[in-house]
């Protein structure tokens, strides 16, 4: 598989877009395009495999489930990971003939995801030091009153910094990082040892991306029960993604509602005291 410039060109552009903090917007940019499910979908769209794409982003979206960025400490770059590391792993998996359904192929991704998201993390921090540059040119206009130049600092002035280190970097790693691809499948064979322990890895990872969220959400033992839910209905009912979120969807709704209920009985109870002690007064 080989991707042309106009491809690397897109990824580059929604890199710039899905970059922490992104030119698209919190919840457009980095919650939204920068999610690697959304952008498996995306990248398949461009490089016209959309399945083998949203394999690939599940498989690398179990990894980062959980990522958070608590004051600004990034341990990885989704933009990276999303416009990077799914257009990389598309390559590999059809450059080396993997199945993108097997578990050969989501070892694959998450390896090569997790790889290039912890690279990102320089990109992420080369952003974020440039903006500092427009940001004291920013205080610099408030203090001499000129506050129309502001419309600069924050809607021009940052597009040098995603230009720099998010649409360059991309451009050229996914245009040429492609080729790296028909060096592996030359020199690296699939039973080889390099091989069998990128593939080892790869298989590690999503375990540690549940273990955090596992971490995140579960505070009495109870919680586990709707946790291991979801692995219940694809494990046992063979259930996939799209009819678990649907089930998960249906509970959610059915708890929201009980916990309003619950909300409810107090304030009822509550009001009609109130009723009573002023029919009492009058």
């Amino acid at each position: 598989m080989t991707i042309t410039w106009i491809q690397a060109i897109l990824f580059g552009l929604l890199a710039c877009l899905a970059s922490m903090p992104g030119m698209g917007g919190t919840a457009i940019g980095n919650y939204t395009l920068g999610r690697p499910l959304v952008a498996g979908l995306i990248v398949g769209l461009i490089v016209g495999d959309v399945s083998t794409g949203i394999m690939v982003g599940a498989a690398i979206q179990v990894i980062y489930i959980a990522l958070v960025t608590p004051g600004g400490t990034v341990s990885a770059d989704v933009r990276a990971i999303s416009y990077i590391g799914i257009p990389l792993s598309i390559a590999a998996i059809k450059g080396l003939g993997i199945d993108p359904s097997t578990v050969e192929a989501a070892q694959m991704a998450a390896a090569l995801g997790a790889a290039v998201g912890t690279l990102g993390t320089v990109l992420f921090y080369g952003t974020a030091t440039m903006n500092l540059v427009w940001q004291h040119i920013g205080w610099k206009a408030v203090e001499k009153g000129d506050f129309k130049k502001l419309y600069a600092v924050d809607m021009i002035l940052p597009w040098v910094s995603h230009i720099l280190f998010s649409f360059i970097p991309t451009l050229i790693i996914t245009k040429m990082g492609a080729n790296m691809v028909d060096i592996i499948k030359t020199t690296l064979p699939m039973d080889g040892l390099a091989m069998k322990t990128l593939f080892t890895v790869g298989s590690l990872l999503p375990a540690v991306g549940i273990a955090i969220l596992l971490k995140q959400v579960v505070n009495k033992a109870t919680d586990m029960l709707t946790f291991l839910f979801g692995f219940i209905l694809a494990a046992f009912m063979g259930v996939n993604l799209i009819g678990s979120a649907i089930v998960g969807g249906f509970f959610a709704v059915i708890n929201y509602k009980i916990k309003m209920i619950q909300i409810a009985k107090p304030v009822a109870s509550g009001g009609g005291n109130a009723v009573y002690d002023d029919e009492e007064e009058i």
